[in-house]
């Protein structure tokens, strides 16, 4: 920061460029503490840029030479209202992009113009980018300062590895803590939501500390309550933490606040128990260091009338009292709040502090739990999905962040299905995995029984906290009901845990009811049908791992069926991949082939799958006994599906028009002829004569790579973790040569389905994708009657059956006669719509309500 200290201004900050007086040597030109490249050594393109600036009339140019720059760090932060502002703006966040050209690292301004390719996730870490044009920004308040603006840029593809040992041009860049080149605001937020702590800011070395007691006055919680408001100083307040709440961040563009934070803890002594709020600059120093079950000593507080319409977690003990009339409050400032933490070897029985008392119940349990009802949960983890995220709703740039898991506790065949937010602990949440002991606290029940299917999950409140492996030393080791989850585990082998686990792919959770009145019935949203015309909007609003559920009106025109490959292909990857992360020569070849493929082709298909125009001569109908329902959804014990075929085997195909659209293909010659045909895909009458008349037609069935459920592999717990992360801020190196996402054996059965809605004005037609899969049994219908039906479920579990082939054919073709039934029929679909970063959109068919389902 210059050498200088002190609370940071508005305006460009003084970390930027230091621009010389015209006398000064040109090569002093950027600032700072400045480095330069030796003599002998490449000239830096970033320092050549800032001398092209200098020279300029113009407070902008054009590179005279435009060169490749990597992308270290894409960093977010709230720019508070500039002074000329006379009405407030709603939140504004700003980016702050970090670029190495080999030589020098430099902290450039992302202009607000291009905060779209962040939000979209197409300027991301890792990345080639070339500038085109850049300009300076001064900052009016200092002497000759200013910072380097990206103006206009050309994003590249993800570079395979990027030196990190090139120094900052500008010293200023390396301070601690990091400090954002623009406005007031002192520090960097979570890049894609603003619950979890991020940067050097959030401390963590606040350790309990033995305290003298004998001249410390006490005042009981209860005794508090009646005396407050008459009193003007407080005595110290000696007490448990009970609860502990995700941060709340509320900064506003018109707020002058460094860092504005909330957290809410709710703590007890022998007297009741009562909520404390910690403010502002309090949260970094103290968040990360306070847990639940640590004994405080709090001092120098201030006592206010508590907030009306905030619901207080129930007391982990009904025989202490809730005191809901006034609210704890500790600042840095006004008066400063002295906390210290008592160890736990210090705590007398005399004090009479309450114990934690935990609310764990088991998934058998479950079923008899009501709506609402508070629990704590154990288990290992059976399948971890994506990070995905959804929009709050006062505010178009904020999101929560949330992804849905499956726990299992061996006390009964379903796991729990838990739709896990950001619990402002980014350090476990974007570190779990299958195969992990995992605890989860403060989840409260969601359940429907009138729905069909029942819907049934527990989902996190503002208190939950996660636990992953290293239980030992926690308050909750001692409950019963954990034990017997310690001794189930110790009787279960590893060849189990590995076969039934899963992670990532598209989730589609939670299932819709089954009449379109009921389901309307279900949502808040302004308008519950959206018109097909409105559609592309929707989707190319959506940010990145944004996913949003619509319902539009249509006549199913065309369903094609894309099957796997055969069962025989890359047996062997599941191990191969175990190995190390060196490949093998073969190996290493079979990559290189398959990419050198894609790259021609330029197609996504759902793991390469073989377009087969034909079914084999052993489709049958299924009898009862052998029919097996249709789902959508990753699970967690799922049938392995063969991985991709090999270049070879696929042949040659026509390069994708669209990097949405997914082609028809032919599997190979020699296999057609070796079956009795029968089509894979039907088309209306109606279709056919309306095609070529549409005004637009939206393609969007492709499945991609990061939407397929894959089986774990647990060797490979990093690779796979990072895959199915959002996006970090900040550049990691690979370790090594890292695998590729298709390597992996997917964990669905039976390829996908394109479908494609035709409007009810018959101008506007949209291509989306369907998956579908086996349950392992037939629980509601000995048959599939309709599409209908098979979209009726959601996510159960079933056997391994290898080598089985003729079951997903034969479900295939059913499914596809069924549909026959719809035509010209006007339908609702249900449409999962979904934003995975770097122009990879998705659409998904979740339901369909037909005339018969729509009352």
């Amino acid at each position: 920061m210059s050498g200088e200290l002190g609370q940071p201004q508005a305006g460009p900050s003084h970390a930027g460029l230091d621009l010389p007086n015209p006398e000064r040597n040109r090569a002093g030109v950027p600032g700072g503490v400045i480095r330069r490249a030796g003599a002998q050594g490449r000239r830096s393109w970033i320092q050549k840029v800032l001398e092209q600036i200098t020279d300029s009339p113009l407070q902008w140019v054009t590179p005279s030479e435009v060169v490749p720059v990597a992308v270290l760090a894409v960093q977010r932060y709230l720019l508070e209202d500039e002074p000329r502002d006379t009405i407030p703006k709603p939140p504004l966040y700003c980016y702050d992009v970090t670029i190495s050209d080999g030589v020098y690292q430099e902290k450039c301004y992302l202009d607000p113009s291009l905060n779209f390719l962040v939000y979209k996730n197409i300027l991301k870490v890792g990345i080639e980018m070339k500038i085109s044009r850049v300009s300076c920004l001064y900052n009016e308040k200092r002497l000759g300062q200013g910072i380097l603006c990206i103006d206009n840029v050309h994003c590249g593809e993800t570079l395979e590895d990027i030196s990190l040992e090139t120094p900052f041009r500008n010293s200023a860049h390396e301070e601690v803590p990091e400090r954002p080149l623009r406005g007031g605001k002192s520090h960097y937020l979570a890049l894609w939501n603003n619950e979890d702590p991020y940067g050097d800011i959030w401390l963590t070395n606040k350790q309990p500390e033995e305290h003298n007691f004998n001249n410390t006055k006490i005042i009981s919680l209860s005794h508090l309550e009646m005396t407050w408001s008459s009193r003007r100083n407080f005595p110290a307040l000696l007490v448990r933490i009970l609860h502990k709440s995700k941060l709340r961040y509320y900064g506003k563009p018109d707020k002058k606040m460094i860092e504005p934070y909330q957290t809410f803890l709710e703590v007890a002594d022998s007297s009741g128990t009562v909520s404390v709020i910690m403010w502002n600059a309090l949260c970094p120093e103290w968040y990360k260091s306070l847990r639940v079950g640590l004994v405080l000593l709090l001092q120098d507080y201030s006592v206010k009338k508590s907030y009306p319409f905030r619901m207080q977690p129930l007391p982990v003990d009904p025989q202490i009292k809730l005191i809901s009339t006034m609210e704890i409050c500790l600042n840095l400032r006004d008066p400063p709040t002295n906390i210290i933490i008592i160890p736990e070897k210090q705590v007398k029985p005399e004090w009479r502090l309450p114990k934690l008392n935990h609310r764990f119940i088991t998934r058998s349990e479950l079923d008899d739990m009501p709506e609402n009802h508070i629990c704590d949960v154990i288990g290992i983890l059976v399948f971890v999905g994506r990070v995905q995220r959804s929009k709050k709703k006062e505010s178009r740039e904020d999101f929560w962040s949330y992804r849905w898991i499956h726990i299992a506790d061996g006390t009964s065949e379903q796991p729990f299905i838990v739709e896990l937010f950001s619990t402002s602990q980014p350090e476990i949440f974007e570190n779990i995995y299958p195969m992990t002991y995992f605890v989860c606290t403060q989840l409260k029940l969601v359940r429907n029984d009138a729905q069909v299917p029942k819907l049934l999950y527990l989902t996190t409140t503002n208190e939950s906290r996660v636990f992953l492996t290293g239980h030992r030393g926690q308050p909750y080791t001692n409950d019963i009901k954990v034990k017997n989850f310690i001794h189930w585990i110790k009787t279960r082998t590893d060849s189990e845990e590995v076969r039934t686990t899963v992670i990532g792919g598209y989730y589609p959770y939670p299932p819709v009811p089954e009449t379109f009145s009921k389901y309307s019935n279900s949502v808040k949203v302004e308008s519950l049908l959206t018109a097909i015309s409105e559609v592309r909007k929707e989707i190319e609003d959506l940010q990145y791992r944004e996913q949003k559920r619509i319902a539009i009106q249509g006549i199913i025109t065309v369903i094609k069926y894309i099957p796997h490959a055969t069962a025989t292909e890359n047996a062997s990857a599941s191990e191969t991949l175990r190995n190390a992360n060196r490949p093998s020569t073969s190996q290493a070849t079979r990559k290189e082939n398959q990419s050198q493929e894609r790259d021609n082709n330029k197609q996504y298909q759902d793991d390469d799958p073989m377009g087969s125009q034909y079914f084999p001569a052993t489709h049958e109908s299924l009898s009862p006994t052998k029919k097996k329902r249709i789902l959508q959804g990753p699970c967690a014990k799922l049938i392995p599906v063969p991985q991709p075929e090999t270049s070879a085997q696929r042949g040659n195909r026509p390069d994708t028009p669209n990097i949405f659209q997914c082609r028809e293909s032919t599997s190979a010659g020699v296999q057609g002829k070796a079956r009795k045909t029968i089509s894979d895909r039907w088309e209306s009458p109606l279709w056919r004569e309306k095609k070529f008349g549409l005004i637009d037609h939206l393609h969007y069935s492709c499945v991609h790579p990061e939407s397929i459920p894959r089986k774990f592999i647990f060797e490979q717990r990093k690779f796979l973790t990072e895959q199915f992360n959002s996006q970090p801020a900040k550049y990691i190196p690979p370790e090594g040569r890292p695998p590729k996402l298709e390597d992996f054996k997917s964990a669905r059965s039976l390829g996908h389905f394109e479908v494609t809605i035709l409007g009810l004005n018959h101008e506007i037609a949209i291509d989306v994708a369907f998956l579908p899969m086996y349950s392992p049994e037939d629980l509601r219908t000995s048959q599939i009657d309709t599409l209908l039906t098979c979209m009726n479920y959601s996510c159960v579990y079933p056997q391994e059956t290898p080598g089985n082939d003729r079951l997903p054919r034969a479900l295939a073709g059913d499914i596809i006669k069924a549909v026959t039934k719809l035509d010209k029929v006007h339908i609702v679909g249900i449409l999962d719509i979904c934003n995975l970063g770097n122009n990879k959109v998705e659409v998904y068919l979740h339901k369909i309500y037909s005339p018969t389902n729509t009352s």
